[in-house]
């Protein structure tokens, strides 16, 4: 987890998650005082804090965005043991005096869950409003709104049962009518004995059940962040993942007769790449809208990117300090090298990221 920043002498919070709406003109985040807080990006490229409020009765773990096309949307889930789904209302408020202003209400409260429940997904916009949710009793259920206008009302569709607890999940974001729903769910068990620590399941029309098709047994530490990369025609998956290092995971459908008749995948499944620059645990990972670019961040305090060319290669390209400062991948390299007493390998890809604007009132968002 990141480290916290002293806000004032008297308080001190961590920022578990943090996420970008999407066209990435709003951010949201959350913490362990149990605030989600709602940040908008002005002309000038700054930052400025439009919302904050009491989400949970407990820590926050997770924010993220419904698409845009169901209205301005968040689900959150916490240590509480539940997780919730707010609606962001214009100008709707008793106070005359506050009108047009801002302010989101909580729609749903989802309280299935008998342990903290530790990460939220909405499901992909093709298949209307759904939502995902894992818990710490390794079980993932599946909630849908059947009227996209009213997200006060929402059934529990499915409830999956996991061997172990889950830390993490990632819907398969491809649009293409050949693969099937597919979710990719990750544990923080951290006894290697119990096998593979992340699992893949896919909806079967046939049964209409989601059932468990893979195990990646070569991943047996506890897994913090797992990640699908958006599929721009491709004819297989990529997977991220956060563990001790960072996994790139390919998965390959294989059709068979047993496939057809099932109406699931059997994948083929290869480690596409594993770097361990960070050097400690890596606590989150996530892609860029192509899906060429993977960015991930640790204990090492940065924020190290990672790009595939196009022979599918993957090799690091830079690396972010948590002042927004730039560190080569000469610099890079030689100390990595250097500590481990190894020569220092060619650099043959560069690049530069510049920071693109500032968040004001910075006293009141503790920084990690």
């Amino acid at each position: 987890m990141f480290e916290a920043q002293e806000i004032n002498a008297e308080h001190k919070d961590l920022i578990h998650d943090v996420a970008y709406d999407y066209y990435g003109e709003r951010m949201a985040t959350c913490s362990s005082d149990q605030y989600v807080k709602v940040w908008d990006q002005n002309s000038e490229g700054k930052w400025i804090l439009t919302s904050s409020w009491k989400a949970h009765s407990g820590s926050v773990w997770k924010v993220t965005w419904a698409h845009p096309e169901f209205g301005q949307v968040l689900a959150t889930c916490s240590f509480d043991r539940t997780a919730a789904v707010w609606e962001e209302l214009v100008g709707e408020t008793p106070c005359p005096a506050e009108r047009g202003n801002r302010h989101w209400v909580r729609r749903t409260n989802l309280v299935d869950s008998r342990t903290s429940v530790t990460d939220v997904k909405f499901g992909p916009k093709t298949q209307g409003l759904q939502l995902a949710t894992c818990s710490a009793d390794g079980v993932i259920r599946i909630y849908e709104a059947p009227d996209v206008m009213n997200l006060s009302q929402w059934t529990l569709q499915h409830e999956v049962q996991c061997k172990l607890s889950c830390s993490c999940l990632s819907w398969n974001p491809s649009l293409s009518k050949n693969h099937p729903l597919m979710l990719a769910v990750g544990s923080d068990d951290t006894n290697p004995a119990n096998g593979g620590k992340v699992f893949i399941y896919e909806y079967s029309d046939n049964i209409r059940r989601w059932m468990k098709t893979e195990t990646i047994n070569s991943i047996t530490d506890p897994v913090h962040d797992i990640s699908f990369s958006p599929n721009l025609g491709r004819s297989f998956h990529l997977l991220a993942v956060a563990t001790k290092d960072v996994r790139i995971i390919s998965l390959t459908p294989i059709p068979d007769n047993a496939s057809l008749q099932s109406g699931l995948s059997k994948l083929e499944i290869q480690t596409s790449a594993q770097f361990d620059d960070h050097g400690c645990t890596v606590w989150r990972v996530c892609w860029n809208i192509t899906g060429t670019i993977l960015a991930s961040s640790g204990d090492d305090g940065c924020v190290r990117m990672f790009k595939m060319n196009y022979i599918n290669s993957w090799k690091p390209v830079a690396v972010l300090k948590g002042d927004g400062s730039h560190i080569s991948s000469e610099t890079q390299r030689s100390s990595i090298s250097s500590a481990a007493g190894l020569p220092t390998p060619p650099v043959s890809q560069t690049a530069r990221y510049i920071k693109l604007g500032t968040i004001a009132q910075s006293r009141e968002v503790p920084w990690h």
